[in-house]
C-alpha cells in the first residue's frame, strides 16, 4: 500500500478521496469564471457565495447532533449525497442566477458530511498519528490539484461553458463512486456507536442543553479559542481567496481561460517536493514554528500577488510557489493540533461549533469581497494576506499558552 501507516477507517476514508479532489480540483479553478461567464455579475456571484455559507452555518450547527443521532457512516452517505451528488448535476445544467442559488443552497448542507467524516477520520485513530493523517489527506489534495489542467483541455475544446458542465457531470459519477465506496469500506467508531444510543436515549431538547454546554467549555478555554481564531481565519482566506483567484488572474492579470488551471497545477508540484524534502524534517516540537514560518510565507506571497502587475506572469509563479510551499507546511498540522484540543466525548458537537463559528466569520466573506472586488480586483487579495498577518499573533500567543500547559510546540 502506498501509505502503510494508514490503518482501519482513515485507510478507507482517504483511500477512495481522490474521486472527490480530482473533479473538484477541476471545476473549483473555473466555478467563478462558469457564473460570470452565464452573466452573474461579481456582486451576485458574492451573494451565491454567501448564501451558500448561510445555509453552511445551519446545517453545521445541526451536524454535531445528526452526526451523533444518525452516526459518523449514515449522516456522511445520506449528506454526501445530498450536498455534492444533486449540487454537481444542479451546477451542471445551470442557466442562470436562480439555478446557482438553488444548487448553493443543496450543497451548503455540505457542513454535516464534513463533520460526519472528521468523526470517522480521527476517532479510531491513535492522536500521534492523527498529524501523518491530515499529511496524507493534504496530499491527496496535491496529487488532485495535478490534474486542474485536464479542466483546462476541456475549456480549450469545448469552450467554458461547455466544458465546465462536462467537468460537474464527471464530477458527479466519480463523487457518488467515492461515496459509496468509503461507506462500504469503513466502520461505524466505537465512539459513532456510543453517541448514537445516547442521542436517542437523550432526545433533541437533551442534546440542545447538551450543545450549550459545549458552547461554554469552549469559550472557558483560551488555548482553543486561540487555535480556533487560526483555524477560522484560514478558512476565511480560502474562501476569499478560491472565490476571486480566478477572476483576478483573468481581469487584472490578463491570463487566458486555459492557462488558469495550470496555477493549481504548479501548486501541486510545488507541494510535493516541499512534502518529499521539508515535511519529513520536521519534527512534532516544531509543528507551532513551523506554522508560523507558514503564514509569514503566505502573507509574502499574497502581498506578491496583489501587487502584480498585469501580464506580469513571472510575479504569479512566485507568489504561487511561496503559498503552496506555506500551505504544505501550515494546513496538516493546524488539522492535526485543532483535533488533538478537541476531546473525543465532544468532538462531533465541538467541532460542529467550531464549524459554526468559522461559518460565522466566513459567512460575509462572499458579499464583502464582491463588493470589494468591484472597487479594486487587488483588495479580495490584501485581505487574504491580512488574515495571515493576524494569525501570526494569534498563533504565537496559542504556542506559548501550550507551553505554559506543559505541552511541546
Amino acid at each position: 500500500m502506498l501509505f502503510p501507516r494508514l490503518k482501519g477507517n482513515s485507510r478507507g476514508c482517504l483511500a477512495f478521496e481522490p474521486l472527490f479532489l480530482i473533479p473538484y480540483s477541476m471545476f473549483a479553478t473555473y466555478a467563478t469564471l462558469y457564473m460570470s461567464e452565464l452573466g452573474l455579475s461579481e456582486t451576485q456571484i458574492g451573494w451565491v457565495t454567501t448564501l451558500s455559507l448561510i445555509v453552511q452555518v445551519l446545517s453545521s450547527f445541526l451536524s454535531g447532533y445528526l452526526t451523533d443521532r444518525m452516526g459518523r457512516k449514515a449522516a456522511l452517505l445520506t449528506f454526501d449525497l445530498l450536498s455534492w451528488s444533486v449540487g454537481t448535476l444542479l451546477w451542471a445544467v445551470s442557466q442562470n442566477f436562480w439555478f446557482f442559488v438553488i444548487a448553493a443552497l443543496i450543497n451548503g448542507f455540505q457542513r454535516v458530511p464534513h463533520t460526519a467524516f472528521y468523526c470517522l477520520l480521527v476517532e479510531d485513530t491513535e492522536p500521534r498519528e492523527r498529524s501523518y493523517v491530515f499529511t496524507v489527506l493534504q496530499v491527496i489534495g496535491v496529487i488532485g490539484g495535478l490534474f486542474a489542467p485536464l479542466g483546462g483541455l476541456l475549456v480549450y475544446h469545448y469552450g467554458l461553458i461547455t466544458g465546465v458542465r462536462i467537468m460537474y457531470l464527471i464530477a458527479f459519477v466519480l463523487m457518488t463512486a467515492q461515496f459509496l465506496g468509503r461507506h462500504y469500506t469503513t466502520r461505524e467508531t466505537e465512539m459513532g456507536y456510543r453517541k448514537k444510543r445516547e442521542a436517542r436515549e437523550l432526545g433533541l431538547n437533551a442534546s440542545l442543553r447538551d450543545y450549550l454546554a459545549t458552547i461554554r467549555v469552549v469559550l472557558a478555554d483560551r488555548g482553543l479559542l486561540l487555535m480556533f481564531g487560526v483555524y477560522i481565519l484560514f478558512n476565511f482566506q480560502m474562501m476569499v481567496k478560491g472565490t476571486y483567484l480566478g477572476l483576478f488572474l483573468k481581469d487584472e492579470i490578463g491570463m487566458a481561460d486555459d492557462w488558469i488551471s495550470l496555477v493549481p497545477a504548479v501548486s501541486s508540484i510545488v507541494m510535493l517536493i516541499v512534502l518529499w524534502l521539508v515535511v519529513p524534517r520536521i519534527t512534532e516540537r516544531w509543528m507551532s514554528r513551523t506554522m508560523l514560518w507558514g503564514f509569514i510565507l503566505s502573507a509574502i506571497s499574497n502581498a506578491i500577488l496583489a501587487l502584480t502587475p498585469p501580464g506580469a506572469i513571472s510575479w504569479i509563479v512566485i507568489s504561487t510557489v511561496l503559498a503552496a510551499g506555506a500551505t504544505m507546511i501550515t494546513a496538516p498540522y493546524l488539522e492535526a493540533v485543532v483535533a488533538n484540543a478537541i476531546d473525543d466525548e465532544r468532538r462531533a458537537k465541538m467541532f460542529a461549533v467550531l464549524s459554526v463559528l468559522v461559518l460565522l466569520v466566513v459567512s460575509p466573506s462572499g458579499i464583502i469581497g464582491g463588493w470589494a472586488y468591484s472597487i479594486a480586483p487587488q483588495i479580495p487579495i490584501w485581505l487574504v494576506t491580512g488574515a495571515f498577518v493576524l494569525s501570526i499573533p494569534l498563533l504565537m500567543a496559542g504556542a506559548r499558552r501550550s507551553r505554559e500547559d506543559g505541552t511541546t510546540g
